[in-house]
């Protein structure tokens, strides 16, 4: 194709034939003359209109319709990008308009590539006799015109280039009566214009009729023909590119499968961007020896990963160089801005905050770079937009290069950098005031809860990164951000967010706020389940509130001591610091402090045994919630009333407590809140035996962890359900849940949570016979309860290993295992269960033949065990057992304990 100089130079040229020439076509052109079944292939050209145009002959010069390129080696993926081209340019496609695809994505996609692969596979469909091939070299400093192109296109068709009419509307005219004539002929051609910046430059090269044509650009150019972003391609299709790349240069190239891992992570790194992997493979071809892994840091070390996509004849920064050149000022300003933005994306008003423009002003500015390719849409939001890795990179050089111009650019991008950083911390703090308890002022910034906490999904990893920014930042930003974390769960996040904030009080010299940070972080801790760095933090926090004499904060310290104090099952120091908590709270006339005191007390009664002393704090924290208007406290209380009338063996009511506490928390929109009621439920729905239901509960549990991301939560339902799915009879589904529990337990180091997962992974397996499995199981369990000092779990699963020596035929470790196993539960006056226990001892005993008198003993003990419990029923026919003259017959066993998960729900 012939460039702009070239053709300027034949301009010059004079000659009596090209004069005629000139002036013949320039009639030709006012009359109106068509070129449509015009034969240039002879000696003389004839027309079709009011005057014929005669030409000097000339000999017949050669087409040229196999233009196409091969593929570079390694073209991978893309069917379905290949799948939407072939059906535009199928002759027998459905629908009008014409075959024609237009193909854009960012410098470096591998547009190029795809519109050859498609051709060829077109090709081979038998729809084109032939393929012209135009690069109208969009983004180099003088792109392609028109007319050049429709000069190299009519060449390529065997057009003499003395019978090239000047540039204009006649050039066009005859291109179209070329492919016209071919089309009569029964011929069908391809246009690939490749490399398009406008659509003036695309336009006059469309072809008529029948024929198709692929036009690649970086921009979306609209108005052409079916459109479609050619993205960057997936993992596993950049590495076997980056494999067929290496092998072409050697194919006895082994690192990508000697190193599969470095492999993925350079293909991670090239942003799985063809072109990037291309120029890898070249650099990695060069140095034969050196590893992948070594490449991979190489291209995310000090040198600058633009700096490690350059092989000397490629460069990836010389494409986005061109890109950018394309751009208006405003644009390219706005592009160096975006790279300001500590967060993966942006939205339009942080844009036109960064911008310091108005906002419609802006979205067109973003609109145009997301045309260009430079950034992109979010998949998630409309008002959102996105950098790729690699153009971020760029975008901060660029603004790096803007700042090192002089004082002047570097104030403007600080000074609009601080501007982005108060936009999130400004909004964050509104948004957390729809978060604090009934009765707080909210801001007007956000129209109610709903709204806000929208805003914080969306910004969240945007407002993470800005708290990294600075001390300040990270201060402000904890204290705005932890309740929406602990809402949301995100919780290594608020323990993130807290430890920068304690940084930040030291390189501040901030002791003010520095008992905050502590018992923000303690409780940030708490919750991500280090218990003993919680303790630790939480009582510095409620030392430097003493200090300071507040009264109110340390009773705040008090109460979440009281929750780690709990986790660490040193539950009598729990009940102390909430008391402390209580009394203080009550000091200070705080009363949704008193509630919180309170509920936190119920469950510290709960696992001392105390179970009336938990429900009347239960009850106190309930009716203290509905007093101060706080709906989400009270979800809480209802839900851990449902455990305390568990315990008291008032299924119907903890049923009733359980449902008032799922739906407080549909109310208020907590679907974590909402998530451990249903697990709840279905724990009092399998005590009532309605285990289809309970089923139902349980799953419901686990669908709504698994929606909000709590692993802990899932662990804990998949828990439940292997017991409700035991009920069933549903012995191989329940392994399967009981396995994914412990899995998921071990996943989030939760070690109580793991042994009660292997305790039911035991209890499974004894119902499937698999005895020495169940034994393993079940040895673990008590291994692990042992370490987390939880002395009623490790007699459930004494209680269980004795059944499953029974089953092994090892009579005398099952008296031991049953005999301990009831001697730990009355310890920790857990009556019903030790009723269990002695069950299962007499009928271990008898079923080793033990003496009547033992047999009967141990009968009684259940009796009384159960009799403390207030479990009547079950006292009664353990007391039939120990009166039966057949006492030495083996009795049915009394089953095998299945602990279930009841989720507290803590206040502070």
């Amino acid at each position: 194709m012939g460039g702009k100089n070239s053709a300027k130079h034949k301009g010059k040229k004079s000659g009596k034939p090209q004069q005629s020439r000139a002036r013949a076509a320039e009639a030709a052109g006012a009359a109106g003359n068509d070129f449509r079944s015009a034969d240039f292939t002879s000696s003389y050209v004839l027309g079709h209109g009011t005057m014929n145009t005669y030409l000097q002959q000339y000999a017949p010069v050669p087409t040229a319709l196999d233009a196409l390129p091969q593929p570079p080696v390694g073209f991978t993926g893309r069917e379905d990008d290949l799948a939407h081209i072939l059906g535009v340019l199928d002759p027998d496609r459905s629908g009008e308009g014409p075959a024609v695809a237009v193909l854009s994505g960012w410098g470096g996609v591998g547009k190029t590539t795809l519109a050859c692969t498609a051709g060829h596979a077109a090709q081979r469909r038998g729809w084109f006799t032939g393929v012209l091939l135009v690069d109208l070299r969009g983004y180099d400093r003088q792109p392609a015109q028109a007319e050049e192109a429709l000069e190299a296109l009519l060449r390529s068709l065997g057009v003499p280039h003395e019978h090239l009419p000047p540039p204009g509307a006649g050039r066009e005219a005859l291109y179209r009566s070329q492919l016209n004539a071919r089309q009569e002929k029964g011929q069908r051609l391809l246009v690939v214009a490749d490399n398009a910046s406008a659509v003036a430059q695309v336009q006059p090269l469309m072809p008529p009729g029948h024929h198709g044509m692929l036009v690649t650009s970086r921009h979306r150019l609209t108005g052409l023909g079916r459109m479609r972003t050619v993205n960057r391609l997936q993992p596993e299709d950049a590495v076997t590119l980056l494999e067929a790349a290496l092998r072409n240069n050697d194919p006895d190239d082994p690192r990508i499968g000697e190193d599969p891992k470095a492999a993925e992570r350079l293909a991670s790194a090239c942003g799985y961007l063809p072109l990037a992997l291309q120029i890898t493979a070249a650099l990695l071809a060069q140095d034969p020896e050196q590893p992948l892994s070594e490449r991979a840091d190489a291209l995310g070390g000090a040198e600058g990963i633009l700096d490690g996509l350059d092989d000397g004849e490629r460069s990836l920064r010389t494409t986005f160089d061109q890109s950018l050149e394309r751009l208006t000022p405003q644009e390219r300003d706005l592009f160096r801005l975006l790279a300001l933005n500590p967060g993966p994306d942006i939205s339009t008003p942080a844009a036109a905050v960064l911008a310091d423009q108005p906002r419609p002003a802006t979205e067109r500015l973003l609109a145009r770079l997301a045309a260009s390719h430079l950034i992109e849409r979010t998949a998630t939001a409309r008002g959102r937009w996105q950098m790729h890795d690699l153009l971020r990179a760029y975008a901060n050089e660029q603004a790096t290069a803007a700042m090192d111009r002089g004082r002047a650019p570097r104030r403007r991008y600080d000074q609009a950098h601080d501007r982005l950083i108060h936009h999130y911390v400004q909004h964050a703090e509104a948004a957390n005031t729809h978060l604090a308890p009934p009765g707080s002022p909210v801001s007007a910034r956000f129209t109610d809860r709903d709204q806000a906490l929208d805003w914080f999904d969306a910004e969240r990893e945007n407002l993470m990164a800005t708290a990294h920014t600075s001390p300040q930042a990270a201060l402000q930003l904890s204290s705005a951000l932890g309740a929406y974390l602990k809402w949301r769960r995100h919780l290594r996040d608020n323990v993130v967010v807290n430890a920068l904030a304690l940084d930040a009080c030291t390189k501040l010299n901030n002791t003010r706020n520095k008992a905050t940070v502590w018992n923000n972080l303690g409780g940030a801790l708490l919750e991500f389940r280090r218990f003993e760095d919680a303790v630790h933090a939480l009582e510095t926090a409620r030392d430097l509130y003493q200090q300071a004499g507040n009264t109110k904060r340390e009773a705040t310290a008090w109460n979440n001591l009281g929750g780690a104090l709990q986790e660490l099952r040193r539950f009598d120091d729990a009940l102390h610091a909430l008391e402390t908590a209580r009394d203080l709270y009550q000091q200070t006339r705080d009363t949704n402090g008193v509630a919180d005191a309170w509920n936190n007390l119920g469950t510290a009664f709960q696992e001392l045994r105390r179970f009336d002393d938990a429900l009347h704090a239960l009850e106190t924290a309930r009716d203290l919630y509905q007093q101060t208007g706080d709906t989400h406290g009270e979800a809480g209380a209802w839900d851990n009333l449902g455990n305390a009338y568990g315990d008291l063996r008032r299924f119907e009511d903890a049923l009733h407590a359980r449902e008032t506490a799922r739906d407080l928390y549909q109310q208020t929109g907590d679907t974590h809140g909402e998530a451990d009621a249903w697990n709840n439920l279905g724990t009092a729905l399998q005590k009532l035996r309605r285990f289809d239901d309970a089923l139902h509960a349980h799953q419901t549990a686990r669908h709504l962890h698994q929606q909000t991301d709590n692993t802990q939560g899932e662990a804990d339902a998949w828990n439940n359900l292997g017991t409700t799915l035991q009920e069933l009879r549903r012995f191989d589904d329940a392994l399967h849940a009981h396995q994914t529990a412990r899995h998921l337990h071990q996943q989030t180091d939760n070690t109580q949570g793991e042994a009660t997962a292997w305790n039911n992974l035991g209890t499974a397996l004894q119902e499937l016979r698999r005895f020495d499995d169940a034994l393993h199981a079940l040895e673990t369990a008590r291994d692990l309860y042992q370490r987390t000092g939880d002395t009623q779990g490790e007699a459930i699963a004494w209680n269980n290993l004795g059944t499953t020596y029974r089953g092994l035929g090892r009579a005398d470790e099952a008296v031991v295992a049953g005999k301990q196993a009831a001697a730990m539960l009355a310890t920790t006056r857990d009556w019903f269960r030790a009723g269990e226990a002695w069950g299962e001892l007499a009928t271990t005993l008898a079923a080793a033949g033990a003496d009547t008198v033992h047999v009967r003993e141990a009968w009684e003990q259940s009796a009384q065990a159960y009799t403390q419990a207030g479990a009547n029923e079950e006292a009664t026919a353990s007391q039939e057992h120990a009166n039966s003259p057949k006492i030495t017959e083996a009795q049915p066993p009394a089953g095998t304990d299945q602990p279930e998960m009841d989720v507290a729900s803590e206040s502070g």
